[in-house]
């Protein structure tokens, strides 16, 4: 397992980048407690129990951020749920997608019977937006840039996948796409822009994916 690395530290808050198979924040057993919180928490002891703002998938790589106060906490959050934040990811995505951009919109929520899979319900869902632009096609393969206004469980997995979306999945998803369990997802966080919670100045980090 990498570890997670610093991209940048603030009084406030932390910007790290996530490596893909490490959980955000800790799960249920002792089995899953080797995560983002608990790796900053060990490196930052001032940090608070709860820092999480936002949260990738376990399979997701790429830039999070942290908050190390509760104030901090408390307005980043607002961020979040004022779509002030912007952010972009890089997938790669597992066939070819003919149209050049688009914007998919699909309400979803989760199935019980079978968690944590997310399935479309345009009744009881609720819907996640995401842009998305096409920046390369290779090898039956074709890279696409996610802009997501939303921040839905599994958002852009689904929306990749689903045949009202792209409809085409993301190279190694193993609950959407072709993958197996624990194989390499080709989803990236490359990029989190949002205000400093204090100063108020306009921040913006970037991370280039592995694929």
């Amino acid at each position: 397992m990498r570890n997670i690395s610093i991209i940048h530290t603030d009084s406030e808050f932390l910007v790290v980048n996530k490596p893909g198979g490490l959980l955000a924040v800790p799960g249920r057993g002792p089995d899953k407690q080797d995560c983002v919180v608990n790796r900053v928490k060990d490196r930052f002891p001032d940090c608070i129990e709860q820092p999480t703002v936002h949260r990738l998938d376990m399979y997701t790589s790429g830039i999070m951020l942290l908050a190390r106060s509760k104030e901090a906490h408390r307005l980043l959050s607002m961020q979040f749920e004022q779509r002030k934040v912007k952010k972009e990811y890089i997938a790669l995505l597992d066939g070819i997608v003919e149209e050049q951009q688009g914007t998919v919109k699909l309400a979803f929520r989760l199935d019980p019977e079978n968690r944590p899979r997310q399935v479309y319900d345009p009744v009881r869902g609720k819907t996640g937006i995401s842009h998305w632009i096409k920046i390369e096609e290779s090898k039956a393969q074709t890279r696409v840039l996610f802009s997501p206004l939303t921040g839905r469980t599994h958002q852009l997995r689904l929306h990749s996948a689903h045949h009202l979306g792209i409809g085409v999945p993301i190279v190694g998803d193993s609950l959407y796409g072709h993958g197996k369990e624990g194989d390499t997802m080709f989803l990236h966080a490359s990029s989190l822009s949002f205000l400093h919670p204090f100063s108020g100045e306009r921040l913006e980090f970037s991370s280039q994916p592995d694929f």
